[in-house]
């Protein structure tokens, strides 16, 4: 089942990518860590600003694992086939554990939903994230915690604290259930290293390398103007009502919170093991960004896990019968496949996923006009073709490197994938590029490729924004 689903992963990210449809934010900003990592140093992001320390912005050292693989293969579709091996990983444990405690039936149903669902559909389909290694760390731990094997759960849970800084909460709480179970020492002393682990990470590690000196994204604890009456800020009337009412408002919240019981029949709320899922819960749901709230990208990922070994729990705890216990199964295969056709494993059923539009080619073939270790600006959707071998960062972003010596952009593309720049900001940067020093070397099937001949007469400026970035 793993294989197969590893295969199913693989298939769907990487023809994405292929069809240049994968993003600078976040498959580009991964890549460039994970090379950083493998040419050996701390890591960087130029897409997050010219020489930028990523250690500043996400605590996620998990991610040297990866290197050895980038080394022997040095491109993104590496990072999405590690991606899916993370993934498909995360399956065996949750069906094996299924399996000892209900049988083999339950084993083979609960591994395919689990392997199917709609978080993890919505994480392959969208780029690469650093929280692929939570899905079997959390997997493992919750299995054996299930099973009564409290030491390897506190063994499983620990490396969580390298993956992520928020995931230290998520281990916190594991070490609770752990001495709720009766082990208190050791679930007391998993507690604490997780809440101190992520203490650090936010107020020690993060700041000593974020430029600012201090965590990137306190500001999703503000209260946007005109939210819920506020005005804006964190009051304490602001906070109160995020933290209470905003939780489940507006829809989309309450929505993805009925999607993410429903693949279990709601049967996980009756397991003590849904409680790991809280602190992922409270930051995105309390964010003040609206794409943390449903259900698209990465965010359910960590999720998937919990929620699924609850869903065994409590069906071994609550000592189901054979009858009840296949009408349960037969609900959650029901609940599975009617997600299916609206989550990105139903591309692969889209004669359009396997046909290449003729501009991939041609891209590429100007894209080879850019030599190695140049400096680049390039469109969104370019960014992840290119951060294999140059040093590129996003077009018409404020934070890319100014005066690059390549420009690289797609004009052509719709209006709903165009960011950061709106149609005629894009126009407007790019004749000032023209004027400041710029060569057009290609302007062919919508791509328009410059190279700065000289030192510019003056530094092109990025244009007005028309969406925010979503990173967080």
């Amino acid at each position: 089942m793993a294989g197969v689903l590893f295969f199913l992963y693989s298939a769907v990210s990487l023809r994405i990518h292929q069809r240049m449809l994968s993003n600078s934010y976040d498959l580009g900003i991964f890549e460039q860590v994970v090379r950083s990592y493998a040419d050996g140093h701390l890591p960087v992001s130029e897409l997050k600003g010219p020489g930028f320390p990523v250690l500043g912005d996400h605590f996620s050292p998990a991610l040297v694992l990866v290197a050895p693989f980038y080394a022997l293969h040095r491109s993104a579709a590496t990072l999405l086939v590690v991606q899916a091996a993370l993934i498909a990983l995360s399956v065996v444990p949750l069906a094996l554990w299924a399996r000892r405690a209900l049988g083999p039936v339950a084993g083979t149903v609960i591994g395919a939903c689990y392997g199917l669902s709609w978080g993890i559909a919505s994480a392959v389909g969208f780029d690469f994230h650093e929280v692929a290694f939570a899905a079997p760390l959390l997997a493992f731990s919750l299995a054996a915690l299930g099973s009564d094997r409290l030491t390897a759960a506190a063994c499983w849970a620990l490396p969580l604290l390298l993956v992520k800084e928020d995931l230290g909460l998520t281990v916190g709480v594991i070490g609770l259930v752990i001495a709720w179970r009766g082990a208190r020492r050791l679930g007391h002393v998993t507690a604490a290293t997780g809440l101190v682990g992520t203490l650090l990470a936010l107020l020690v590690i993060l700041p000593a390398f974020n430029p600012s000196g201090s965590f990137a994204y306190w500001f999703l604890a503000d209260t946007p103007a005109g939210a819920a009456g506020a005005s804006g800020g964190s009051g304490p009337l602001d906070l109160l009502y995020r933290g209470t009412v905003g939780l489940v408002a507006p829809q989309t919240k309450l929505s993805t919170l009925v999607l993410l019981l429903a693949p279990t029949v709601f049967l996980a709320v009756r397991s003590p093991l849904l409680w790991v899922a809280v602190p992922t819960l409270v930051w995105r749901l309390f964010s003040n960004n609206y794409v943390h709230w449903g259900t698209g990208y990465h965010y359910s990922l960590v999720l998937m896990p919990i929620v699924f070994a609850a869903f065994v729990d409590a069906l071994v705890r609550r000592g189901t019968t054979v009858g009840s216990l296949r009408r349960y199964l037969a609900a959650a295969a029901a609940v599975a496949l009617m997600a299916l056709p609206s989550f990105p494993f139903w591309q692969l059923f889209n004669p359009a996923t396997w046909r290449t539009d003729p501009r991939v080619a041609v891209a590429h073939s100007l894209m080879k006009k850019i030599p190695d270790d140049a400096t680049v600006q390039a469109s969104t959707y370019l960014v992840p073709q290119l951060t294999n071998r140059t040093s590129v960062s996003l077009y018409g972003y404020p934070v890319s490197r100014p005066s690059p010596q390549w420009i690289m952009v797609d004009t052509w593309v719709a209006p709903r994938w165009r960011w950061p720049l709106t149609y005629e900001a894009e126009r407007g940067l790019l004749e000032q590029a023209r004027s400041s020093g710029y060569r057009t070397v290609a302007d062919r099937d919508g791509f328009v490729l410059l190279h700065l001949t000289g030192r510019p007469e003056r530094t092109p400026v990025s244009g007005d924004l028309n969406a925010s970035e979503h990173k967080g």
